[in-house]
């Protein structure tokens, strides 16, 4: 509408941050997972780099990803969907600042609403196996100083991962979750700590949102909304539930056409073709062309 200006997708994630808490935010694999996720009434949606590297490219998440491959993903999802995205950019897909900085530019100009960074070295595990290495806190530190640095819109929110729970213990994982904030943190993502009561530490120490990453198949329990609400959590984070889901019917579907010779076996499991044109609104552009292209 004339006149007025339109929210950034960083002030629509601060909204969501303020007015659902905890804030669930769904991990999507894709475009079409993004309207799902809108549909049934999520407001915020998760861009997983673990997702990215086995979904769209089919490789293990070990810090082999580049950051043009995470923006292919972002600018599709983010061109057809309303939902501010949070967008995991592992350790900065670089070793230097500049690299970091580069990032955030980049996802802004995308459309993503925002990010989290993390404090393993570039060569990075997964945070729910063992080996993971950790950067100083001083270098994390630089980091997320470099993401406040390159914030080209003020509302982008700027989440610290920090996996140092597995290898350092409470007390050194609060003294970093402290310098992350202080840094310029507006979240910090608490990895691996399987303790909820834990959680409250914190937000006690920080005074900022945590975020509990309640992964399938991991070291945390699956925990609901209303226990983690008592634990202190502000945001919740289901990375690839919906991705599992899917590559799990898919493998069925293609094993059934094998074994069977047809899918009629399955049927029942598919999305109909009604729900399909439903979710990526194809009436609606099909009404479009009628009114565009209609002949005199």
């Amino acid at each position: 509408m004339s006149g007025m200006k339109m929210k950034s997708s960083g002030l629509l994630f601060r909204e969501a941050m303020s007015e659902e808490c905890p804030l669930q935010i769904v991990g999507v694999i894709n475009a079409n997972h993004a309207l799902l996720a809108e549909g049934v009434g999520f407001r915020a949606i998760y861009l997983s780099g673990g997702g990215v590297a086995a979904g769209s490219l089919g490789i293990p998440d070990l810090g082999i990803t580049t950051l043009e491959d995470v923006l292919v993903d972002v600018e599709r999802i983010t061109r057809v969907s309303k939902l501010p995205l949070l967008v995991d950019v592992d350790t900065g897909f670089g070793s230097s600042v500049l690299n970091v900085e580069r990032t955030v530019k980049s996802l802004i100009k995308a459309g993503a609403a925002a990010l989290h960074i993390e404090d393993q070295v570039s060569s990075k595990r997964c945070g729910h196996l063992p080996g993971k290495e950790l950067v100083s806190k001083e270098e994390m530190v630089d980091r997320l100083r470099a993401c406040v640095y390159a914030r080209t819109d003020k509302h982008f929110v700027i989440g610290a991962r920090t996996d140092a729970y597995a290898v350092e213990g409470l007390e050194k994982t609060l003294e970093r979750a402290v310098a992350y904030k202080e840094a310029g943190a507006d979240f910090i993502f608490a990895e691996a700590v399987e303790d909820i009561t834990l959680y409250k530490k914190f937000v006690e120490a920080t005074g900022i949102p945590v975020l509990a990453n309640i992964t399938e198949f991991g070291r945390i329990e699956m925990y609901n909304t209303e226990e983690l609400k008592q634990a202190g959590v502000g945001l919740i984070l289901y990375p690839l539930s919906a991705f599992r889901a899917a590559n799990k019917a898919a493998r069925n579907v293609y094993e059934h056409i094998r074994k069977d010779g047809t899918q009629k076996n399955v049927l029942h499991t598919m999305q109909t073709r009604e729900e399909l044109y439903d979710s990526i609104g194809y009436y609606e552009y099909e009404k479009k062309l009628d009114q565009l292209y209609k002949k005199q």
